[in-house]
């Protein structure tokens, strides 16, 4: 699948596109002091140090091969439905948690600098390249959006204000 009939070509897109590796990097740095010890005091079902150096390590690969994928691709129609998808995920949905976790708290949370910083300018400047280069329909970004979001949204309100967690 190959972007729409008069897609504009956006080669600052992908140039830019390799610091959301770093911007993770940079932002699981900032989480992973303390972010164990804020998510065990929340959820009685915890996490280990290894459990979260795991986790993070394997979606720095997904990033990596997100980013190679655009790269690689012609910057096709499909790539932008699963750039947008997983940094809905990785970094919106995210940010979100980071801010709601602090707000609900009353404190700062492990990574909340970072997220706010670095993770939502980044996602909003990607989505709206995709948006200005007309890659993708508007209701395709923002179902795609959604969906990304979705699990990481999920998995927060259930830390955050149930004690649980989605996986």
């Amino acid at each position: 699948m190959t972007a729409p009939a008069g897609a504009v070509r956006d080669s600052s897109l992908g140039t830019l596109l390799l610091l959301a590796p770093f911007i993770f990097i940079a932002h699981f740095l900032e989480e992973g002091p303390g972010f164990v010890t804020w998510f065990n005091a929340h959820v009685s079902r915890g996490i280990t140090e290894g459990l979260f150096w795991t986790v993070n390590a394997t979606a720095l690969v997904i990033t990596v091969a997100v980013v190679a994928a655009e790269w690689s691709s012609a910057r096709s129609a499909i790539t932008a439905v699963v750039l947008v998808g997983w940094l809905s995920f990785l970094m919106f949905a995210n940010a979100l948690l980071h801010i709601t976790g602090a707000i609900a708290d009353r404190a700062y949370m492990p990574g909340l600098v970072t997220a706010v910083l670095l993770y939502l300018p980044f996602y909003l400047w990607v989505v709206s390249r995709i948006v200005r280069t007309r890659r993708l329909p508007s209701g395709v970004i923002v179902v795609t959006a959604i969906l990304g979001a979705l699990p990481m949204a999920m998995h927060g309100y259930l830390i955050i204000f149930r004690g649980s967690r989605l996986f």
